[in-house]
């Protein structure tokens, strides 16, 4: 026993729905692109950094990121740098803009007087905006 339902034309005429599919696709497409990017965009060398319970605030664009690792050798970006030639690459980076804000990054080992040393090189380097980077405490803020 057959039974038909609704008009009796077999024509299904114009659907009127909006096909998401390909935006679903464009998305997922984005989604990974951007998973893939990311992980490039940062700085990748070995530092043991100390702990900061700090408020963070918001990033550059482009940081300029100079590293001191535990045996005072000096990294700007991901590349080596000896302390003579440290003035001629940061104005490299920079342009030659001193008002440029330096991240510096230090071995949680280094004493004060070496990280000092450091940033009086920065100093006679004419770069006074010097921000310091540290992890961030999963602690509460005294």
């Amino acid at each position: 026993m057959a039974m038909k339902l609704g008009r009796g034309d077999d024509d299904a005429g114009e659907i009127a729905d909006i096909n998401v599919t390909p935006f679903i696709d464009v998305a997922l497409v984005l989604l990974i692109i951007f998973m893939v990017a990311a992980p490039l965009s940062t700085v990748d060398v070995p530092v043991d950094l100390p702990v900061s319970n700090a408020a963070a605030q918001p990033r550059p664009e482009k940081p300029v990121v100079l590293t001191v690792k535990r045996d005072l050798a000096l990294v700007l970006g991901e590349d080596s740098v000896s302390r003579e030639a440290l003035g001629e690459r940061l104005d490299g980076e920079t342009g030659g803009d001193h008002d440029r804000r330096i991240v510096l990054r230090a071995d949680a080992g280094l004493s004060y007087g070496e990280l000092m040393g450091t940033m009086n090189l920065l100093r006679r380097s004419g770069y006074l905006k010097i921000a310091l980077q540290g992890l961030e405490d999963a602690g509460t803020a005294p």
